[in-house]
């Protein structure tokens, strides 16, 4: 029976959930996720729990958020003044924003406090400080 190794690539189908149990990803209704094990195209976690498996092999993934989208940066968090930005830009609370870094990077952000004066933009993934837990199974190896 063939096993997953570093460099194969795969397919997965996989439910990920929050530790209260909420979904926040799924590949159900959808093609399964493909990609190359120990590559770096998904989370450090994710890598590392597939070697091993085999097609059809079932398994849950408990990931700490170090191994996922690494812990919340404080600094990832800028307030601007509100009069930069302008009017027709909706700052509802959890809106996601696009700005450009001084390197022209797009960078998401998203809307997390609102004031007279400024605008709190996050540009942590929303993801982080979070841990994972997925549950996966192997669709197919190569």
């Amino acid at each position: 029976m063939t096993e997953v190794k570093n460099g194969d690539s795969v397919r997965i189908h996989y439910t990920g959930t929050l530790k209260d149990g909420s979904v926040f990803d799924s590949s159900e209704g959808r093609d399964p996720l493909e990609f190359t094990v120990g590559s770096g195209q998904v989370i450090k976690g994710m890598d590392a729990g597939l070697p091993g498996m085999a097609v059809g092999d079932k398994k849950r993934l408990e990931i700490p958020c170090a191994d996922a989208y690494g812990p919340l940066n404080p600094e990832a968090r800028q307030a601007i003044p509100r009069e930069g930005i302008p009017e027709e830009i909706p700052l509802e609370l959890g809106t996601q924003l696009q700005m450009q870094s001084p390197e022209g990077h797009v960078l998401p952000v998203t809307v997390v406090e609102v004031t007279e004066a400024t605008v709190t933009l996050d540009a942590n993934h929303p993801l982080a400080g979070k841990d994972l837990i997925f549950e996966i199974e192997l669709v197919s190896i190569g």
